[in-house]
């Protein structure tokens, strides 16, 4: 079964223990996503695409799932997500956080002082400056470039959390909507 087929909801879970991979010409660096934070599209207030909102920014959104959509917040972070449902139908899942696996090192240079490896990639801004993300990502599909995702851990859904997202206060009834989603007890989960 094609992973970009599943529901939304149900792919912002599934995606949790899987390996986030950056490979560019001459860097590795990968983590499993512990921490991801969904959303609806055009009924959801918290999505960049509520109301069918059709912007240069949100156009990515409209396009098939499986496609990376990146942008920045606060005019300096990108975050990155992964665009879900089908075409026409702009929702997506915003990677929040995942623990290092390759190229810790090369993080750590990214991502300048840090006091704990910890901090690297707890939140998603920190995670997308680690792994070298940035806005010329936003179009490129998953798996068909240097961005990939792959099996690493089973996680059972006894070991996953959900509750509200984060940073949402515009949102309305949406502040509330359960649609963060992180692994049970792992210290990288944002705060």
């Amino acid at each position: 079964m094609n992973l970009w087929n599943l529901p939304t909801l149900e792919l912002a879970k599934r995606l949790l223990g899987m390996e986030l991979i950056h490979k560019n010409q001459h860097e590795l660096t990968s983590g499993i996503i512990v921490e991801t934070e969904a959303y609806l599209g055009p009924e959801d207030r918290a999505a960049h695409s509520f109301g069918n909102r059709r912007t240069p920014r949100t156009e990515v959104m409209f396009h098939e799932a499986g496609t990376i959509y990146t942008y920045f917040i606060y005019g300096m972070h990108v975050c990155f997500n992964i665009v879900s449902g089908p075409v026409d139908k702009p929702e997506a899942i915003l990677i929040r956080a995942i623990q290092p696996v390759k190229g810790i090192e090369i993080m750590k240079e990214r991502r300048g002082k840090v006091k704990k490896e910890v901090q690297l990639t707890n939140g998603p801004g920190k995670l997308s400056k680690s792994m070298g993300f940035s806005l010329e990502h936003s179009g490129q599909k998953m798996n068909m470039g240097g961005i990939s995702i792959k099996e690493k851990m089973e996680i059972q859904s006894h070991e996953i959390e959900s509750g509200p997202r984060i940073g949402i206060q515009y949102a309305e009834e949406a502040v509330h909507f359960p649609y963060r989603f992180w692994i049970k007890n792992n210290p990288y989960v944002s705060r």
